[in-house]
């Protein structure tokens, strides 16, 4: 970065930081929604340099730490299939099931393949006509209009050995589930970059402050667009009237990407989801529609799955919903760590629990 674009950087934090300190006249806990909004802010060192007043807490934006156990089962179940090949991102691999996980499986023998795009399965489906392939389409409003591409990438190729196994979820309404919970106590939300792209803004989130009357902002994921954000949800606190604002004009519209959502709902319909820590809610998931349930690993492949259990101690669900720190959870940094992680928040570079540990050194007791 050339000198004097750096000292200009350098004068707009400390005014900013200098403007958070003086409109911060009471405690206030604002809510980054997304996991890699959690790893910037940690990055950063935001949270040290913001006033005691202004908590940052994470909320429910991690897509593979809010996927229940019971998803991960199945999935597992799936692996242990002859011929079956499990096509999945990376951060999947090592989260804990009930009593294994993909990475066990494979090291076991289980076909477990990391791809980089569901497309890749698609190619993969291709490459073995003898084999079933299913990705595992876990993601929120970004990565699942990329699933439904795959679908119908799959029937223009006439595949009948691609699969997928759902579990697509919809921001709005964990936030919504969110701020009904008397337990949780958010006073504005740093809305995700990525997830509204798609989404916009308006239409999905007006009940923030139409209902809910919450000061909410989207942020963006470079230090000052962050401290931007946390001041401007502090001007909407001071001035009483909540507001939808956005201060990441440079990627969001207004209207989102509408062709990116065209694509998502001719292969998806809203659905019931199950959320790791927050429960089923209604219209917050993605199910395959049924003209297209040729692909869709549940309907057309029933496996055996065992009984769920979760991990005993483990405080994800709470972390996931704002409740609790990482570092309140009794195994964080003992029993559960990257190399052996208990629960999925540490498992996903996105995780609370990760960044807490690789980033959160030395604040754990704030």
């Amino acid at each position: 970065m050339p000198k004097m674009q750096a000292e200009e950087v350098r004068r707009t934090a400390d005014l900013l930081v200098e403007q958070i300190h003086r409109l911060s006249e009471r405690p206030l806990r604002f809510m980054e929604v997304c996991g890699t909004h959690t790893v910037a802010i940690f990055r950063a060192g935001i949270r040290q340099i913001l006033p005691p007043e202004i908590e940052l807490v994470s909320g429910p934006g991690c897509p593979v730490c809010v996927t229940p156990n019971q998803y991960l089962d199945t999935a597992i179940a799936y692996s242990r299939q002859q011929d079956v090949i499990i096509a999945t991102f990376g951060d999947m691999l090592r989260v804990p099931g009930s009593s294994s996980s993909l990475q066990r499986e494979k090291a076991e023998g289980a076909d477990v393949r990391i791809v980089y795009s569901p497309l890749d399965a698609v190619a993969m489906a291709q490459a073995h006509p003898d084999r079933k392939v299913i990705f595992l389409a876990v993601g929120f409003e970004t990565t699942a209009p990329t699933a439904a591409a795959a679908v119908l990438s799959a029937q223009k190729a006439g595949l009948k050995n691609f699969f997928v196994l759902s579990a697509h979820k919809l921001v709005p309404p964990a936030l919504a589930a969110l701020l009904q919970a008397p337990e949780t106590k958010v006073d504005g939300f740093l809305l995700p970059g990525h997830v509204s792209a798609i989404i916009g803004i308006d239409a999905p989130y007006r009940f923030l402050t139409e209902q809910f009357h919450t000061p909410a902002v989207v942020a963006g994921f470079e230090p000052l667009e962050i401290l931007r954000s946390v001041f401007m949800l502090l001007r909407q606190v001071q001035e009483g009237v909540p507001r939808l604002e956005n201060a990441y004009g440079k990627v969001v519209r207004t209207d989102g990407n509408p062709v990116a959502r065209k694509v998502l709902y001719s292969v998806y319909e809203t659905a019931a989801a199950e959320w790791r820590g927050i429960g089923s809610l209604p219209g917050s998931g993605l199910a395959v529609k049924e003209s297209y349930q040729a692909f869709d690993a549940v309907v057309q492949l029933p496996v055996t799955v065992e009984k769920t259990r979760e991990p005993v101690g483990c405080r994800c669900g709470e972390v996931l919903r704002g409740v609790t720190t990482p570092a309140n959870c009794p195994l964080f940094g003992k029993l559960c760590t990257p190399d052996h992680p208990v629960g999925s928040c540490m498992v996903s570079v996105e995780g609370s629990c990760a960044a807490w540990y690789k980033y959160g050194s030395g604040r754990w007791q704030l």
